[in-house]
């Protein structure tokens, strides 16, 4: 059964300048996330990866189709619905600095959503050693300040207040590429642990196909607005049907300097007959 359910999306933003058109940057994208699954959502910088995600946030406005969550409609509910929701629906954004108080405790941050939801400050306590212990973070951690975490630590943090509210679906917005190759592991591993443990579901973004292979049940393809490829992760991060996927397959770094130096030779084969079509 779908947990999260999107048919036809389409987002239009306002044009630059006076009587502008609007510019239409999802062209009616369908997709979903099973209970205790993981989507990985890919493409490249413009295709309308994030815009899907913050269409499910409610941070932007759809122009067409619709969302459900649940089974319930949740294209364009008010802000009291949102909150509720804020209850099932969860996010991790990229920058994990960024995303956290600097002047607050890590207890604190973790401690905040619980108390305005109505737990007691003894239950919210109780709540930040599980969440710390769930992350893989010292108990000590509720007393220090986020600019005393490394990056992968904070994301850590940025982790567990997201496992809160106890959510059904987290919004992953590019969770590991602000991260270094190694920490991005270790980060991923944690997301597939607590996932098994919890049965949380992931919309996971990125425009890394290597990233969402490692941890994604299936795959959906983005490229300028349009779902253009949909599969098993394994099949389509091995062996991509369209060009567009291949062109990112192909864009992935490996160890290897010769095998590197053929990937790059390929993909500018691709990129140059994509270009005589358009032209």
């Amino acid at each position: 059964m779908s947990l999260l359910e999107i048919g036809d999306l389409r987002v239009a933003f306002p044009g630059r300048g006076w009587r502008a058109k609007p510019v239409e940057v999802l062209h009616g994208v369908s997709l979903d996330v099973g209970q205790g699954e993981t989507l990985g959502l890919v493409g490249e910088s413009g295709s309308g990866k994030t815009t899907i995600g913050r269409a499910v946030l409610g941070l932007v406005k759809p122009s067409g189709g619709r969302i459900l969550f649940d089974s319930e409609d949740i294209t364009a509910v008010g802000t009291r619905e949102r909150r509720r929701l804020a209850r099932d629906i969860q996010v991790v954004f990229q920058d994990p600095y960024t995303s956290l108080n600097p002047s607050l405790t890590v207890g604190d941050i973790l401690a905040e959503p619980l108390v305005v939801q109505g737990a007691t400050a003894k239950d919210a306590r109780a709540r930040v050693r599980t969440l710390l212990d769930q992350v893989g973070l010292p108990a000590d951690a509720a007393e220090r300040l986020p600019r005393e975490f490394s990056g992968g630590q904070r994301q850590r943090v940025a982790i567990a207040r997201a496992l809160a509210p106890k959510p059904k679906l987290i919004v992953c917005d590019e969770p590991v590429s602000a991260l270094d190759l190694s920490t991005q592991e270790r980060v991923l591993d944690l997301f597939i642990d607590i996932q098994r443990s919890t049965g949380v579901a992931y919309l996971f973004i990125s425009h890394d196909l290597t990233v969402v292979r490692h941890i994604s049940h299936r795959v959906a393809v983005l490229y300028r607005g349009d779902l253009v490829e949909t599969g098993p992760a394994a099949r389509v991060t091995s062996d991509p049907e369209h060009d567009y996927t291949r062109r990112l397959l192909l864009a992935s770094p490996v160890a290897d300097p010769v095998v590197q130096q053929q990937r790059r030779e390929e993909r500018r084969k691709l990129v140059a007959a994509e270009r005589a079509v358009t032209a």
